[in-house]
């Protein structure tokens, strides 16, 4: 269905008219009339009226005017663009289906660099003229520092680098210290070589590696799992099927979690292709974010290494996406336009016609279920690249470990530590948990320090003298005294996080050069060069959190310990086992991937547990096989489906009884079955209280028809808000 745009202009009813997609809330597009002289077709990118304001849309259809009544606004401009093929448009159209959200905004993710569509623009950067500014000043020397390499900064980028207002930066220049230089308007991405630098295969990783080119070279859509344990050569692999897919002409876009895009795989993949990949991720400086965006639009950017958001970009020619480390939870998006990359792009491939390649060491047993189906194809890499022995994993009875309160190091795996750094080779504790402690507790009156905006306690960071919420990011100092008694002296840290965990592994090793790897420490350069550093054995004892079990190759990393391996277990979250596994096995793997064996030391009060029991032995295919049965009778993704519905609203009594509504008006089926209304796990986060509601439903079941049955006459007023999550990851 289309909408005439409002606030008609006075004038004949135009010959063509053309049905605008606006990158707003809106479940359809608008109609417009197209000016004389202009010839649009699907896939334009336009600019539109709508009210007092204008909108950057794309072209959705184009058809003849019928004569009406209704008077519509003209299209205003058509950006010179390569439109957006009609390929990505049916993505679009499927994702906002799929899970339920106006179709509008699933464009917004489409335009989120305007930008791009504009003539690119020289721009002004500044460099050192090698004379010294008439007064130095500490905030100039960082911008001198800064620009010591040689290359020029715009004056935002310089002044952001050296943490000073851009005014530093153009007095500099007024004085002769810096000069305005002229810079290209963007550069152009070199195309890359598929033969540059092959890797040396194994008889094993050719195999695999065989079996993936023939899957892309038969130009159709599949899906096929590389399963690899960790340290097998996955990342070389797939790169022979990239290089297929190059020397095909095609597009290749390579998935990472996020938090796995570090510049040393960046290298690597620049190492094998001859090029520079173009990137997509969060950090990305806005005119780089323009170059990747227009490259990929105009097919010049071969191979783009980005985050799930990459999918969005308007592909001109993508004949192969590889998603890496595909059971990460990081790809679904649980804010905004909720999706789950990793499957949105089967459904590309699916689309598109082409392969897509999933690649981990510990599959999701949504994959895996999918190969037994016979859905996907497989292929394993059993042995590591080098090396065949994987890390012999023991495990750490707590019961009957004697450790002093205070301290969470036990003695067995304390001197393990002691034996690898004693023999000159790295030793890595894991624990996830960020910061120095997750509770802080007053032993006068009992209060513990909670977040004034939701349900959760705040995290001491005692590295940064600061108290954090790690769900809304509310920030306050370390209070000296308790806020609700007024005692001082009386405010304990209770459990540990990485700080604290680094606290006690100096006091073991005084002698250790320590290193800690946790997200809100290590972020962007330093996360570079500290990661380089560890690879290069500059540190010998690293303390991290999960940000360590994404593919990371330290060669001299052979003993790894876990400090709480039981942290996940009783989570709610039917997920919470399989996630587990993920993580140790994905952690444990850091070790032995050098020229010494690796072994892996896991501390747990659940010796006895399936999923521990499992991990000593590394019979993985043991335990997938029990959480399939144990999924399949609960009849819990992947053998059924799951929707939910987050109620929340800055009044809780509001939210409870529009949950309490919600719930009385549920369509009459044997089918679906739904669960709640009840108060959310985390019931409050940044001021706004939550309900939910959890739809469950057979694989067979049509769960986005029965949502449109029961929300379809739902009106969702004031401060109240209804987010529905098809597939939800976060049980939170």
């Amino acid at each position: 269905m289309s909408i005439p745009a409002p606030m008609p202009d006075s004038h004949a009813t135009p010959a063509e008219v053309a049905e605008v997609l606006l990158p707003l809330a809106l479940a359809s597009a608008y109609s417009y009339g197209v000016p004389k002289g202009m010839h649009l077709s699907p896939g334009d990118y336009v600019e539109v009226p709508l009210g007092p304001r204008s909108y950057i849309g794309v072209v959705w259809e184009v058809r003849p005017a019928v004569p009406t009544n209704l008077r519509m606004r003209d299209v205003s401009h058509r950006f010179d663009a390569p439109p957006l093929p009609e390929t990505h448009r049916k993505f679009i159209s499927w994702l906002a289906d799929y899970y339920l959200e106006p179709i509008g905004n699933v464009l917004r993710m489409v335009l989120r660099v305007p930008a791009a569509l504009e003539a690119p623009r020289e721009q002004v950067a500044y460099r050192a003229t090698g004379s010294a500014p008439k007064r130095m000043t500490p905030q100039r020397q960082r911008v001198l520092e800064i620009l010591q390499d040689g290359f020029p900064l715009p004056a935002s980028e310089l002044a952001q680098a050296a943490g000073v207002g851009t005014s530093v930066v153009k007095a500099m220049a007024k004085d002769g210290a810096l000069q305005a230089v002229a810079l290209p308007a963007l550069r152009p991405f070199a195309q890359p070589d598929p033969e540059a630098e092959a890797f040396a295969l194994t008889p094993d990783q050719a195999i695999a590696a065989d079996a993936l080119k023939a899957a892309v070279r038969e130009d159709k859509h599949s899906v096929t799992l590389l399963d690899g344990v960790t340290g097998s050569g996955k990342t070389e692999v797939y790169f022979e099927a990239m290089a297929q897919a190059l020397r095909q002409g095609r597009q290749v876009l390579l998935l990472l979690p996020e938090i796995a895009l570090t510049a040393p795989f960046l290298a690597r993949v620049e190492r094998r292709f001859g090029v520079e990949p173009a990137g997509w991720h969060s950090d990305l400086r806005p005119r780089e974010r323009e170059r990747t965006w227009r490259g990929v639009a105009d097919g010049t950017a071969k191979i783009v290494v980005g985050a799930r958001s990459a999918l969005f970009l308007p592909w001109a020619n993508l004949g192969l996406i590889v998603v890496d480390e595909e059971h990460e939870g990081a790809y679904k998006q649980d804010e905004g336009v909720t999706y789950h990359a990793r499957d949105m792009a089967v459904l590309y491939g699916a689309l598109a016609k082409f392969a897509v390649v999933l690649s981990s060491a510990t599959p999701s047993l949504e994959s895996l279920v999918n190969v037994d189906r016979g859905r996907y194809a497989s292929v394993k890499l059993r042995d590591r690249h080098g090396r065949p022995e994987l890390p012999e994993i023991k495990l750490i009875d707590m019961r009957a470990a004697a450790v002093p309160s205070g301290s969470w190091l036990s003695e067995p795996l304390l001197m393990e530590v002691k034996t690898a750094l004693e023999a000159g080779e790295q030793a890595l504790l894991f624990l996830n948990r960020r910061g120095y402690a997750p509770l802080t507790l007053c032993r006068a009156c009992g209060h513990h320090l909670d977040c004034p905006n939701c349900a959760a306690s705040m995290v001491e960071h005692r590295f940064r003298r600061l108290m954090q919420c790690h769900h809304c990011g509310h920030q306050e100092p370390v209070p000296n005294a308790c806020p609700k008694c007024g005692t001082e002296g009386k405010l304990v840290p209770v459990g540990p996080g990485v700080e604290r965990l680094a606290e006690e592994a100096a006091r073991h090793f005084p002698e250790a050069r320590l290193a800690i790897l946790s997200s809100d420490i290590t972020r962007g350069v330093l996360l570079r060069d500290v990661l380089r550093d560890v690879a290069d054995g500059v540190f010998n004892l690293v303390i991290g959190t999960q940000l360590v079990a994404k593919g990371h190759h330290f060669p001299h990393l052979t003993c790894v310990g876990v400090v709480d391996a039981d942290l996940a277990l009783e989570s709610s979250d039917p997920r919470a086992g399989e996630r587990t596994w993920a993580l140790l096995a994905q952690v444990a793997g850091r070790a032995g991937r050098g020229e010494r064996p690796g072994r892996a030391f896991v501390q747990t009060y659940s010796p006895d547990h399936a999923l521990m029991r499992a991990l000593a032995s590394g019979d993985r295919d043991a335990y997938y096989s029990q959480e399939k049965i144990i999924r399949q009778g609960a009849a819990l993704p992947p053998y059924g489906r799951l929707a939910a519905l987050i109620i929340s609203d800055t009044d809780g009594p509001s939210a409870e009884r529009f949950a309490k509504s919600l719930a009385r008006n549920i369509p009459p089926t044997d089918d679906v079955q739904v669960l709640g209304p009840a108060v959310a796990p985390i019931a409050v986060v940044r001021g706004r209280h939550r309900w939910r509601l959890l739809v469950k439903a057979g694989r067979e079941v049509d769960i986005q028809a029965f949502l449109r049955l029961w929300l379809q006459d739902v009106k969702v007023k004031g401060s109240l808000a209804l987010q529905i999550d098809v597939d939800p990851y976060n049980f939170l």
